[in-house]
């Protein structure tokens, strides 16, 4: 994926040295998590990445793997805090799906994060298990994309 334009907003793949901008508007990266700064790094380095952006900048990001049973998984979706509730989200998920280069594409997040599962069951996403274990008291609830 080159870019797509969204109204407003563009999606596109990152590039490497934006890493830093990345950590920026990441939640748990600005809180100092060193691991999660890493990552991204390495997400970047990897070409793993999709961002969205418009006038203002950065606006979140997407990152996607084919390590899960050779299919494509989300493993972060990340959207700036000031950013939220007006579609960043969505068009990174759409734009995933789009670009997804196996015949499946999942993702998961806690049972506890209600935003995410609203937002994947709007963007046509469907539940399809649920793993104890990962976080205590948390249990991770996996989807698969409708597209």
């Amino acid at each position: 994926m080159d870019a797509m334009d969204l109204g407003d907003v563009v999606v596109r793949r990152a590039r490497e040295p934006e890493s830093d901008a990345l950590v920026g508007i990441d939640a748990v990266a600005v809180e100092g998590d060193a691991h999660r700064r890493a990552s991204i790094g390495k997400w970047c380095r990897d070409g793993l990445v999709l961002v969205a952006e418009d006038a203002s900048g950065l606006l979140g990001y997407c990152v996607v793997e084919y390590t899960f049973f050779e299919q494509g998984f989300v493993t972060m979706l990340m959207v700036a805090p000031a950013a939220r509730g007006r579609g960043v989200g969505r068009r990174l998920l759409d734009a995933v799906a789009a670009s997804c280069t196996s015949p499946k594409l999942f993702t998961s997040t806690n049972v506890s994060n209600q935003p995410m599962q609203r937002l994947l069951l709007r963007a046509g996403w469907s539940p399809v298990g649920l793993l104890h274990g990962l976080d205590e008291g948390d249990p991770e609830l996996f989807y698969l994309c409708g597209r």
